[in-house]
């Protein structure tokens, strides 16, 4: 073994210890609890070495090591596997979220089953639109003007709105118009859907599928507000109670419960995932989020084939047990994408 390596796995040994103590760990304790075949004296050169280079820090005078951003970041990145889950655990997994009833549920459990699974908050994206193909559009009479608009994709979003219609609409009308919709967008992505709509609302007698009215006009254009103005995507949040416990020794807790909050740094993270199968880490000062400098963020997409259809992560102190977080966010992810693409 290089010096090198060796001291990679002194790394590896302090970034365990202290996942699991939360206290500053000494070259004694890591010759006692990890089979290196070193001295005490190799294994204190080497921590000397891998302080300079700015992989562990000392907290206080005569204590132990713990590991820094940079460390963790090393140590996340030589991971040459995530331990796979136990049969056990996968279809425990299974078994929870294949009881789900639709979308919502679906999410509503994997973000539970994740939060539950690693003692962290976990946080869970609905499906985007921007990567959704309309399956089905439906218009149901509310009232004589109140129109309930439905759009239906093939992730199993369903975007609602009601609309307060200038006119009267009987249920025959709504469904003629219903109708005409589905004719022009079903099957296609929702940028594409959003286009042949927007070319109907303005051009109208090359549609004569779709009645010229004003109901008709008004229908439409709440239809484009549904597909095109989504300033923010929805999340699922679960385990925020677990912050009080993961950060109870640092002084940022309120600052974490902001960002959760707030959700950007979320979103932003999963914004960057471009496959299914992609995972990403984001340690401490890498989160662009001043509230999140002592977090990382354990993100997977979820999907179907090389179809991605959004993103879930877990988040919680840098601390935390990276391969058993990176396993479960995995795990999870893909039973949500099979679960969702069987719908």
């Amino acid at each position: 073994m290089s010096a090198e390596d060796r001291r990679f796995q002194v790394l590896r040994a302090i970034v365990s210890d202290y996942v699991a103590t939360q206290e500053p760990v000494g070259s004694k304790n890591i010759v006692e609890r990890h089979q290196l075949g070193v001295s005490s004296a190799t294994v204190r050169s080497d921590m000397a070495v891998l302080e300079d280079e700015g992989y562990i820090a000392q907290p206080h005078t005569s204590a132990g090591r713990i590991p820094t951003d940079k460390g963790y970041r090393l140590f996340v990145d030589r991971l040459t596997q995530v331990k796979p889950l136990s049969a056990g655990e996968r279809r425990a997994i299974q078994s929870f979220l294949s009881e789900a009833l639709d979308l919502d549920d679906v999410l509503r459990r994997s973000a539970r089953l994740l939060a539950q699974l690693t003692q962290q908050v976990a946080v869970i994206q609905y499906p985007t639109l921007t990567r959704a193909v309309v399956r089905h559009v439906e218009l149901v009479a509310l009232a004589p003007r109140r129109v309930l608009t439905v759009v239906i994709t093939d992730t199993g979003r369903v975007e609602q709105r009601i609309l307060e219609s200038s006119v009267e609409a009987t249920a025959e009308e709504l469904r003629e118009l219903a109708a005409g919709v589905v004719a022009l967008v079903a099957g296609k992505k929702v940028g594409e859907a959003a286009a042949a709509l927007r070319a109907a609302h303005e051009e109208e007698d090359a549609h004569p599928e779709l009645a010229s009215s004003v109901l008709r006009r008004e229908v439409i254009a709440d239809l484009l507000t549904a597909l095109v103005v989504h300033p923010e995507e929805r999340l699922v949040l679960s385990g925020t109670p677990n912050v009080t416990r993961s950060f109870l020794d640092q002084p940022s807790i309120r600052g974490v419960l902001e960002a959760l909050d707030e959700q950007v740094t979320l979103l932003q993270l999963l914004a960057v995932l471009e496959h299914p199968d992609a995972m990403r880490v984001s340690i401490g000062e890498e989160n662009r989020d001043a509230n999140l400098v002592s977090s990382s963020l354990v993100a997977g997409g979820y999907g179907s084939g090389e179809f991605l259809m959004g993103g879930l992560a877990v988040v919680g102190p840098t601390r935390m047990d990276y391969p058993g977080t990176m396993a479960t966010v995995r795990a999870v992810a893909q039973y949500v994408g099979e679960i969702l693409a069987g719908r």
